[in-house]
């Protein structure tokens, strides 16, 4: 039978780590978004008019990182060490990475996520108006792929 740790006797609780050894914590995690060529043109010549998308994209993450606690209920305050955003740009998307460390009793991996998914919300809301056809539908945008690529514990 699977456990869940943030259950007991069906209500909700924060897992109590008080007793775990804090040991160095790593995770990175992925997720794209798809945009219509053009769009993804003008981010990478600067051209979007709200203003530099990746660098606003990249304040947003680390922010999302540092805030995770206040966004997911059960999820504890810890000491973020370190946060790393890269981007890459391919032909139809761009894709976002978060590497999040830490110095703790617990994972870093809600974080780096956390991180992921507003990095990607923040480039939407930054070209949304590019990518709103005639009816202000999205067809082409899609957020996806939004996984943990490692996580890490130990030296």
């Amino acid at each position: 039978m699977v456990e869940f740790t943030h259950i007991s006797d069906d209500k909700v609780q924060m897992v109590d780590i008080g007793d775990k050894a804090g040991v160095s914590r790593e995770a990175v995690a992925a997720g794209k978004i798809e945009l219509r060529p053009e769009t993804l043109r003008a981010i990478r010549e600067g051209a979007v008019v709200k203003g530099n998308v990746l660098s606003t994209a990249m304040v947003a993450a680390t922010l999302a990182v540092k805030d995770t606690p206040r966004i997911i209920p059960m999820c504890h305050s810890i000491p973020i060490s370190s946060v790393v955003i890269d981007f890459t740009h391919e032909s139809a998307y761009i894709e976002v990475r978060v590497a999040v460390k830490s110095h703790g009793r617990t994972g870093v991996e809600m974080e780096a996520l956390t991180g992921v998914s507003v990095a990607l919300l923040t480039i939407w809301d930054m070209v949304k108006s590019a990518e709103k056809d005639s009816q202000g539908q999205y067809p082409e945008t899609c957020i996806r792929d939004i996984r943990v690529i490692e996580k890490r514990k130990g030296s």
